[in-house]
């Protein structure tokens, strides 16, 4: 709250209204035992009904549910066009992101098909475009470059001591990997949807994934290096090995097939302004100008007519079958190998998919079923490996042209499907002679988005230099360590940073903004006053094993009292004051023993005094004793009464120490939201230290659950009740400024026998 906001607040009203606490609270408004809600809920409720039934299938099959409400007269032009749109860039995508995975063209196409009708019954969202995507791609590319190099495909040629690629043996091992890759993400995307954990994803912070991408698009912008310059590059897959990689295509630029080179870079030149230009004049443009078709269109054309291949040596797609493949079964011995590899890619992809999801369902103004969507994209993996697809995810181009265009539901990806089925079936052989060169080219063009993200390091170096971190740390890690490990070291890094948060939260005394009854800093608000002889306290974080200690050393800090160095004086005082107990009764006993010997009876001697134990067994307490000498007992009166004065605990000022200004400490746990052990333990100490030195404790703003758990850790107790706890700073500051504490249960002073 502003502090104009806060001058112009009205006082509160100065009447005598009642203050309770929280045990008074209670009395009058018994809290409720809500159900605690199970951290594994169940998936689908037991009852057998066909209630039940239908709602399970309407929950796993969004389709059935917004399928028969289709408005077809106004959606059904629109996704038609948006379809055919897709469908288009679906073709140089899919080829391209195959490349880019190290498998054969007609995976990608596959990758197109399956995916999309799949996502089309299982999906909630109504505009993202579900297929290959180019950080996907790169992060099977580094799988099979590890796992399956072209050097383990290398043919000795008859007669000679050379070796050439078995190009057709190596792609049909690469398949059979990626299709298990495939099927091991939509595993684990699946399970995590079984176990409610769609929520994972919030680990992956808008700045990490952003760097994450970022970093990406240069290991995709390497990867292809070799494709334009027309060179042969070995695999590498350990860390570091895209400067391996670059560093190699340096060393070899004197290969460089010129011919191939130039086919690129005549690519980049016109795909590049004309998707700019396009951008630019979206608002005036029937639909986005689909330049990549084009180009891939004329340049198959010259490629064949010409014979580049042939004459210049520029390497072009090669085979690809017409016809649909029968499922294969995985070979599940590659899991063992794969395992860390699937789920990084499971997590990534849910990340994109769900972070463009939630976008234009804000913008459009539907719902997004974030479980649901990992559950989608889990079946369009599973289902899709056992056809020999890659793992996909949404692609960031096609989801905006789709939007763009006029697509208002998946039915545009069936249409953007349908196309790439007769691309399959019939047109996929008439772009054997595409030069990878110009694949190469579109997904380096396509990467400008991602290298846009650069310009996110000016924002963050102004809004949130922790983001900023997160955001280096991140694209440095996978720069450096690959996909999958940069992953895990930027989702550690980011947690950790939290925790540092925790561990440095920012403490601050309250004070009241004159004629409010607001409470605010003293040092960040001006006109604000501590209340005389009470101090408010506040962290900015949840207190928690981490951070416990701390809080208690801030607050002794805050507070303004050395708390220790009191309590140790105290304890002096009491051992010498204990000291001085103990000799004033020695010399009583003594006065009293020259009192009694005048006392006694002529004629008795003094062996006949009972002894202390002696004492207990023969007189009945009214007065001291002696025995004659015959046995028996005489009991004398003294004059003075010995019977010892009434026992006042001592004070600080009775002991001769100052006592401190401050007679009250608050604690407010508004920003609480939960309480652990160890903070529990420091709370009990807090409260212990600063009632030696004669300053109450309380506690205000405390969230029902955090009773909760104070109740269950046993924080309360004879000193320590639920009379210390108020709903508000004002409430608690009422009932101190008032004096009620007389109406009050008070703190429970003790003290152990060996302090007195």
């Amino acid at each position: 709250m502003e502090q104009s906001e806060l001058r112009c607040r009205p006082r509160a009203p100065q009447v005598d209204s009642e203050v309770l606490s929280e045990a008074e609270l209670e009395e009058i408004a018994p809290r409720t035992q809500a159900p605690q809600p199970s951290l594994c809920r169940r998936v689908w409720d037991v009852r057998c009904s066909c209630a039940a039934a239908k709602s399970i299938l309407f929950r796993f099959l969004p389709v059935l549910s917004w399928l028969p409400r289709y408005p077809v007269k106004d959606w059904v032009l629109g996704d038609i066009a948006s379809g055919f749109n897709v469908g288009i860039m679906h073709l140089p995508q899919g080829l391209a992101y195959a490349l880019l995975a190290g498998v054969p063209p007609v995976t990608g196409l596959y990758s197109s098909l399956y995916p999309v009708i799949l996502y089309f019954l299982f999906g909630t969202s109504r505009h993202i475009s579900v297929g290959p995507f180019a950080v996907i791609s790169v992060m099977i590319g580094s799988v099979t470059g590890s796992l399956m190099p072209n050097s383990n495909f290398m043919d000795p040629v008859n007669g000679t001591n050379e070796t050439v690629l078995n190009e057709a043996r190596r792609d049909s091992a690469r398949v059979e990997l990626v299709a298990t890759l495939t099927i091991l993400v939509g595993v684990f995307q699946i399970a995590l949807r079984m176990l409610q954990f769609g929520f994972v994803v919030t680990y992956l912070s808008e700045p990490l994934v952003r760097g994450y991408t970022t970093a990406a698009a240069i290991h995709v912008l390497v990867s292809q290096l070799k494709y334009v310059f027309g060179v042969e590059v070995a695999e590498h897959s350990r860390p570091l090995s895209m400067f391996t990689a670059f560093i190699e295509i340096c060393t070899k630029l004197p290969q460089t097939n010129v011919s191939t080179l130039v086919t690129s870079l005549i690519a980049m030149v016109i795909i590049l302004p004309v998707k700019m230009l396009s951008d630019k004049f979206a608002s005036k443009l029937p639909m986005p100008i689909p330049i990549e078709f084009i180009v891939i269109v004329i340049s198959t054309g010259i490629s064949y007519g010409a014979g580049l291949k042939a004459k210049f040596g520029i390497a072009v797609v090669g085979n690809i079958p017409s016809g649909m493949k029968p499922p294969v079964a995985p070979n599940v011995s590659y899991f063992g190998q794969v395992v860390g590899n699937a789920f990084a890619i499971a997590v990534v992809g849910y990340a994109i998919s769900i972070s463009m999801g939630k976008i234009f369902a804000l913008k459009h103004g539907y719902k997004l079923n974030s479980n649901q969507e990992l559950f989608a994209l889990g079946i369009c993996n599973f289902v899709g490996g056992f056809f020999q697809c890659f793992s996909i995810s949404c692609s960031m181009s096609r989801t905006l042209v789709q939007e763009a265009t006029g697509g208002n539901s998946q039915v545009a990806g069936v249409i953007a499907s349908l196309l790439i089925l007769v691309i399959i079936l019939k047109v996929g052989q008439l772009f054997q002679d595409l030069p990878k060169a110009i694949l190469a080219a579109i997904v380096i063009v396509n990467l400008k988005g991602m290298f846009k993200q650069f310009t996110d390091l000016r924002m963050l170096w102004r809004s949130n230099r922790i983001d900023l971190l997160i955001w280096l740390v991140t694209f440095v890690a996978t720069l450096l360590l690959n996909l999958d490990m940069g992953l895990g070291l930027s989702v550690a890094f980011a947690l950790l940073t939290v925790i540092f948060r925790t561990q440095l939260p920012h403490y601050s005394i309250l004070g009241k903004v004159s004629n409010t009854d607001i409470y605010r800093d003293v040092v960040e608000y001006n006109k604000t006053e501590e209340i005389p002889g009470v101090k408010i306290f506040r962290s900015s974080a949840t207190v928690y094993f981490a951070n416990a200690e701390l809080y208690a050393e801030a607050l002794k800090e805050k507070s303004g009292i050395n708390v220790d160095h009191l309590i140790g004086k105290k304890k002096k005082a009491l051992k010498k004051q204990k000291k001085q107990q103990e000799k004033d009764k020695k010399e009583e006993a003594k006065k009293k023993k020259v009192h009694l010997c005048q006392m006694l009876p002529s004629g008795v001697p003094s062996s006949c005094w009972c002894s202390p134990q002696e004492l207990g067994s023969h007189c009945n307490g009214s007065g001291p004793a002696v025995v004659d000498s015959n046995g028996s007992v005489i009991e004398l009166e003294l004059q003075a009464s010995s019977t010892p004065k009434a026992f006042n605990e001592p004070t600080l000022e009775s002991l001769g120490l100052k006592k401190p200004d401050l007679h009250s400490l608050i604690l407010d746990f508004t920003p609480i939201n939960f309480v652990d052990t160890v903070c529990i333990k420091i709370l009990k100490n807090i409260f212990r230290d600063f009632r030696e030195i004669e300053v109450d404790v309380f506690l205000v703003g405390c969230h029902a659950s955090v009773i909760d758990q104070l109740e269950k850790g046993n924080f309360f107790s004879q000193t320590i009740t639920k009379h210390h706890l108020f709903a508000s700073v004002h409430d608690a500051i009422t009932y101190v400024t008032r004096g009620q504490g007389q109406n009050m249960p008070q703190p429970v002073t003790t003290y152990s026998s060996t302090k007195l």
